[in-house]
């Protein structure tokens, strides 16, 4: 078993907010992440899968295809967008990193699988000091 990353940038806005809590239930919970205004993240993305090496190529996947389907359907439709409002797969959810590992997770893990690897982990850096993993479980 090997496994190989691909990593993708993006910017994004969000807010966390329920919409069932008042103003002051939010900012008491998230803090500055409940700003009205919303505020942004300069994300790094991490995709990795796993599997077993083609003897014919010599790859697990072929990383160009890995970037290209990560562009597609993850990064194009996040980047420099606000989560909570553009972007169709979050739609309905809190816009946290913690969601957000696991819709990119849905959105990749099924392509992938279709090409004969696995979907090993979804990985964003919100911050320099804060990141998410999520391993689909």
């Amino acid at each position: 078993m090997i496994y190989i990353t691909r990593k993708a940038s993006f910017n994004a806005a969000h807010k966390l907010s329920r919409p069932d809590w008042t103003e002051a239930q939010n900012t008491e919970v998230y803090g500055k992440c409940a700003n009205p205004n919303w505020h942004g993240h300069n994300y790094q993305l991490y995709v990795t899968v796993k599997g077993e090496i083609n003897p014919e190529t010599g790859f697990l996947v072929d990383l160009k295809w890995l970037k290209d389907i990560t562009n597609t359907y993850v990064v194009d439709k996040i980047d420099h967008k606000n989560l909570n409002l553009d972007v169709n797969f979050m739609k309905g959810k809190l816009a946290s990193t913690e969601n957000l590992a696991i819709a990119i997770w849905e959105e990749l893990v099924n392509l992938i699988a279709e090409s004969g690897a696995q979907l090993h982990s979804i990985k964003i850096y919100e911050t320099e000091n804060n990141f998410v993993e999520y391993f689909g479980q």
